[in-house]
């Protein structure tokens, strides 16, 4: 049975995109820096400075650090309280929640405005634990050290352990640990087509509870 449920947060809770891409905007506006690649949710997911990274398409670290100190500053104060959740998120992690599964966020978006997104849609209740790449010190570098490092702080049985997410990234972090992975696909999901044949989908929210209950040992 799974216990624990370990949730991706932009583009499987909340869509974060309209947000994330205006302090894009915003940050290479305000520096005058080119793009280099388009503004649309193909660049949501990766870290910051990777995301500007992408698309600034340099290496220049003084520049890069610019982007992001302009970028925190605008999503940190009024950026966040633009993200959306999908249709009945808030309804299912309730559902969850009051059957007595513990529930847990491993997000590649800076712990800090994570939390007041959190704090902001009431969710907190809901929560056992929330992470982020920047939460640990020193900060990790990939998901799948984050999803590691919950595992073995928390002792969490892994054949307890589920990881809901909308990106192929997101199961690749699941399968470095052998633990069970649902993709959902009503997010961004532009990676539904590299599915491994051994992971869970999930396609309606309604329906994620129904599937996770379904669920009995490790894959």
């Amino acid at each position: 049975m799974k216990k624990h449920l370990i949730f991706d947060l932009d583009g499987t809770l909340i869509d974060s995109a309209p947000s994330i891409l205006e302090g894009y905007d915003h940050a290479f506006k305000t520096t005058a820096t080119p793009l280099k690649v388009p503004l649309t949710s193909d660049v949501i997911g990766p870290p910051l400075i990777e995301s500007l990274r992408i698309l600034s398409g340099c290496d220049d670290e003084a520049l890069l650090q610019s982007l992001a100190a302009v970028f925190k500053q605008h999503y940190d104060s009024t950026g966040y309280l633009k993200s959306v959740v999908f249709d009945g998120v808030t309804d299912m992690l309730q559902q969850l929640h009051n059957e007595g599964y513990q529930l847990y966020i491993a997000t590649n978006k800076r712990f800090f405005p994570t939390k007041k997104i959190i704090s902001h849609l009431q969710w907190a209740p809901f929560f056992q634990g929330v992470f982020a790449l920047d939460y640990f010190q020193p900060a990790l570098s990939r998901k799948a050290e984050m999803v590691g490092r919950i595992v073995q702080d928390l002792a969490l049985p892994i054949d307890e352990c589920l990881y809901i997410g909308d990106r192929l990234e997101d199961g690749l972090a699941a399968d470095a640990h052998q633990m069970d992975f649902v993709l959902v696909t009503w997010g961004y999901a532009e990676d539904a087509s590299l599915k491994k044949p051994h992971w869970q989908s999930c396609t309606v929210v309604n329906d994620l509870p129904k599937l996770i209950a379904g669920l009995k040992g490790s894959a």
